[in-house]
């Protein structure tokens, strides 16, 4: 089942669920027996083993567990987690602020509205730069259909 059919599922049922999972469906594994090492968290996600051991050091990953010899060991919610952080790099967030917003998380639910009012300038930056693309998307048209015109046109009347 894909993410957003996961989605659609648990709107039709009146659950809450996050539209940002992020492993691969066929390679999650169940509750309990979810522990990944970071070689497969680079293939699940495309980060570098260096950009995870970064997001933990500057507090953007929660704390991760460790095997018995000092392994890393993500679980699936690590992995929803990085899939956020993901989402959130896309949109141009700032690394402070997404530390900042992970701080608040940790902090717990007393942080929602923080929470929330960061999220909404984020989507208003989203959304300008949507806006300054489809404008700079509409220039590319004109442009595209002025040359294609002109290459149809008869020599004689393109001088």
């Amino acid at each position: 089942m894909t993410v957003m059919e996961t989605t659609a599922a648990a709107a039709e049922a009146g659950t809450r669920t996050s539209v940002c999972s992020a492993p691969p469906a066929g390679h999650r594994r169940p509750a309990g027996q979810d522990k990944y090492t970071i070689s497969e968290v680079v293939a699940f996600t495309g980060l570098t083993a260096h950009t995870l051991r970064w997001y933990e050091r500057i507090g953007l990953m929660p704390h991760i567990d460790r095997s018995h010899t000092g392994q890393r060991r993500y679980s699936n919610r690590d992995l929803d987690w990085l899939d956020l952080v993901g989402k959130l790099r896309l949109t141009g967030m700032p690394v402070a602020d997404m530390v900042r917003y992970a701080e608040m998380v940790r902090e717990g639910d007393h942080t929602y509205q923080e929470r929330c009012e960061l999220l909404e300038a984020t989507r208003r930056d989203v959304r300008a730069r949507i806006a300054e693309l489809q404008d700079t998307l509409a220039v590319l048209d004109h442009k595209i259909s002025f040359y294609g015109d002109a290459g149809r046109a008869p020599a004689s009347e393109r001088s």
